[in-house]
């Protein structure tokens, strides 16, 4: 079990920074507008031999209605609740603002292993700001400089500690249960070596075999509310107001003895609209998100479906070569479910031809419905992602092919393809080799194309088909 280490404070004092340095990437949103993170991040984090998991948490702001602030508060008191250690971060040039005493109070009703860390701690100008930290009520500062990594010897200190307390407790709770662990009848299994439990075994699971899924739309199409319902629990900020979500979060969810990386992003508008530095960020963290996933939702809502930037997406995630499922949610605001099904499948085939026969889910993030199902397509179009075919299978297919419907003569010359095989997966793409790579048109490569996905029963998946030129590598020059 890894120590969780949360970093707390007010807006615009470092938190996300400090982040950054310490999992070794520039995964978290930074700007100087104060209030930039608003969902809960974790991490991976490390200093020296340590390593820990690094939760980065929104600014505290001192409110208690349903507001956003108020909203972006409960998020970090729940990320106080499940840590092992906070480091309560100020601004040591600043100095103790109402907002830091307010705070403290806060934390030591938690009842936590709890550290004050002065920030932009770099010359004289921080000296009153650490002084002053005492009034707090938890000792003395520790001084740091997140941008420039001054400090992190104390933080070692601190979090090492950490680490050695939970791993006694565990080497503790280890000894109690091989103590007072009851004795148990070893029933012996039947000639087939059934398990007594049968079906009711719980399944065993490969915690490394773990699946990136990216949900991406537009913005307010129930993105951080769907994963909300998947994974049982408030982990993202969600309300009425769109592009809540700033920074790409994932959150590790199993299901069906598999690990699901589960990765909530920023609505993507239209290039044209996205207006201010933030929300350029934003996007393109989201859009980094696609290139890191296996498997890409884009979700669209189901009462204004395949817009124009639902295009967009789309085609942008075909481009990067991602598996993909198309989920419409909020199909519980739909009357006419069956005609409104049909028209979504025709829109579908007439929109997306490059993605002929990708699995479409109707769906209600909110209420919870047909998660079975959307997990299900993300696992069969993940298969099909993955898929490797013969190359003898390929050969035959393409010899079958090309006599049904022989390639076109270009300037009186005939074009021969004379082999065909698959160079990778993740997504499926081959080599075909011909007489003349560079005449063959696009048209008949979109018919090899269709034929692939037809016949290799390949629906949805972006297919690769590169055209090369030379001879069959396996017949020598006697064309034996």
């Amino acid at each position: 079990m890894s120590v969780v280490v949360a970093i707390v404070g007010r807006p615009n004092v470092g938190k996300s920074t400090l982040f950054n340095r310490l999992v070794g990437r520039k995964i978290a949103i930074v700007d100087d507008t104060p209030g930039v993170t608003r969902d809960r991040r974790e991490g991976t984090g490390r200093i020296g031999e340590l390593t820990f998991t690094l939760v980065d948490t929104a600014g505290y702001e001192d409110a208690n209605d349903d507001s956003l602030e108020a909203r972006m508060r409960r998020q970090t008191e729940m990320a106080i609740a499940e840590a092992d250690v906070i480091l309560f971060m100020i601004d040591a040039r600043a100095g103790i603002t109402p907002t830091d005493e307010h705070f403290a109070r806060l934390l030591r009703r938690a009842d936590k292993d709890i550290h004050v860390i002065g920030n932009k701690a770099e010359g004289r100008a921080s000296e009153p700001g650490l002084l002053e930290a005492y009034s707090l009520g938890f000792g003395e500062a520790v001084p740091l400089s997140a941008e420039h990594g001054l400090g992190l010897a104390d933080l070692y200190s601190i979090i090492s500690q950490a680490v050695d307390k939970v791993e006694a407790e565990q080497a503790e709770a280890a000894d109690f249960d091989m103590v007072h662990k009851p004795a148990v009848d070893v029933d012996v299994d039947d000639e087939e070596g059934e398990d007594q439990e049968g079906d009711t075994a719980p399944m065993r699971w490969n915690p490394n075999r773990y699946l990136n899924v990216a949900i991406v739309g537009r913005p307010n199409a129930g993105k951080s509310t769907l994963i909300n319902r998947m994974v049982g629990k408030d982990r993202l900020l969600t309300g009425p107001e769109a592009g809540i979500t700033r920074d790409s979060i994932m959150v590790p969810w199993e299901w069906e003895g598999r690990v699901i990386n589960l990765v909530d992003t920023a609505g993507i508008r239209r290039k044209a609209r996205v207006q201010g530095k933030l929300e350029k960020l934003s996007v393109g963290d989201s859009l980094r998100s696609i290139q890191y996933a296996e498997v890409v939702v884009l979700l669209l809502d189901a009462t204004i479906p395949f817009e124009k930037q639902d295009l967009a997406l789309a085609d942008l995630v075909e481009r990067e070569g991602r598996a993909m499922v198309i989920a419409v949610n909020k199909w519980d605001l739909i009357e006419d479910k069956n005609a409104k099904i049909l028209e979504l499948r025709e829109q579908c085939e007439r929109l997306l031809p490059q993605l002929r026969g990708i699995p479409l889910v109707t769906m209600s993030g909110l209420q919870g419905r047909n998660i079975d199902k959307l997990m299900k397509a993300i696992f069969d179009i993940e298969r099909t992602w993955n898929v490797k075919i013969r190359t003898a299978k390929l050969n035959r297919w393409l010899s079958a092919m090309t006599e049904h419907h022989p390639p076109p003569a270009v300037s009186g010359r005939r074009l021969k393809l004379r082999y065909m095989t698959q160079a990778k997966t993740r997504p499926p793409s081959f080599i075909i080799f011909a007489s003349r790579p560079d005449a063959l048109p696009k048209a008949y490569q979109r018919y090899i194309v269709n034929g692939l996905r037809q016949d290799f029963n390949l629906p949805g998946t972006p297919i690769r088909l590169w055209v090369r030129g030379g001879k069959n590598p396996y017949v020598d020059e006697d064309g034996k």
